[in-house]
């Protein structure tokens, strides 16, 4: 750095600036105040000049486009990282909105002002009684204990989970990881089974798009980009030979119906001659999970799994992982 882009980050001392005025007997009480009313306003002009190259750092460098936001409509909307859908009309703190929009050239709008805030947390703990119901609470067992004071209590399924859960199968590099769960999309799309394969950004989730268009099958993708077709995608996700690429927003709350037509695949298979009995033997008869990576929260990943094998239907669930994970670089 020149010394004038030094300069730039150095904030004047105002306790020392300060005293040496009010010392200094030469300057009258008007001066004084003059002076120090110059300093006070550098200050502050200094101030938040750092604050918001700092936000512009953090913009560029820890803010990805079509994974923590999207551009819609020439503005910044966030994407709910646990849902992966849309927030429309909240803004991040402290300029970051601000300096999204300068770095995506979109119009810069004017700063929100917050007035009051309150965790979930306490949000919740206003209420005298407390109670809730969701798949996946008992992973977070004791921080219900901890923070409610509640109780988790395990209610057995309507009828026996069928789900054929395998184990994770793990590439060095995200290219190789990509190129099996192609390949391995392409073997269930032949034998006419349903796929939905689970992404955690919206990026990732139209690359595989991109990569599945080139071998000619076709899909449905299901993003914070396209919600809007969001109950008509995740209909038409349990037909034969369906394929479903989706973040984690994909059908949450709902049954993804299995075309009847699926308990008639194995006689298919075996009039096939093109397929050996090795091709479908102990195939599972229903919608196929393909997690692309596992998420920081083991929640989102079982709500993924459970997906598949509702209502005691077969299903089957794995997940492709690479050492070139975020998660794996980040957690070992």
């Amino acid at each position: 750095l020149s010394a004038d882009e030094h300069e730039f980050f150095v904030l004047p001392d105002l306790a020392e600036a300060s005293s040496e005025i009010e010392g200094d007997e030469s300057l009258s009480a008007e001066q004084r105040a003059k002076k120090l009313e110059k300093i006070e306003h550098e200050y502050a002009r200094k101030n938040e000049q750092i604050s918001n190259v700092d936000q512009l750092l953090r913009a560029y460098a820890l803010y990805e486009k079509d994974d923590e936001y999207v551009i819609q409509d020439g503005k910044i909307v966030i994407v709910d990282e646990f849902t992966g859908r849309l927030m429309p009309g909240r803004r991040f703190s402290e300029g970051l909105h601000q300096a999204l929009e300068a770095k995506e050239g979109v119009t810069v709008e004017k700063e929100t002002q917050t007035l009051a805030t309150v965790t979930i947390q306490n949000f919740f703990r206003m209420y005298a009684k407390l109670s809730g119901m969701t798949g996946t609470a008992e992973t977070e067992e004791a921080e219900f204990h901890s923070i409610y004071k509640l109780d988790v209590v395990i209610i057995p399924t309507n009828r026996p989970v069928a789900r054929t859960e395998y184990n994770d199968v793990i590439y060095l590099t995200k290219k190789a990881k990509y190129k099996a769960i192609v390949d391995e999309v392409a073997r269930l799309h032949t034998l006419g089974l349903p796929v939905l394969v689970g992404t955690t950004t919206v990026e990732v989730s139209e690359l595989l798009s991109r990569l599945l268009t080139m071998r000619r099958i076709n899909h449905n993708v299901l993003n914070a980009k396209h919600h809007l077709r969001e109950a008509e995608i995740v209909s038409e996700a349990g037909r034969v030979a369906a394929v479903t690429i989706a973040t984690n927003m994909a059908g949450r709350g709902t049954d993804i119906k299995l075309d009847p037509a699926i308990k008639t695949l194995p006689e298919r298979w075996a009039a096939d001659s093109s397929l050996t009995r090795e091709d479908w033997d102990d195939v599972p008869l229903g919608l196929h999970i393909i997690g692309t990576e596992r998420h920081e929260s083991r929640r989102i990943d079982r709500q993924l799994r459970g997906r598949s094998g509702r209502q005691g239907d077969p299903g089957a669930a794995v997940f492709f992982l690479s050492l070139e994970d975020d998660l794996m670089r980040l957690f070992s």
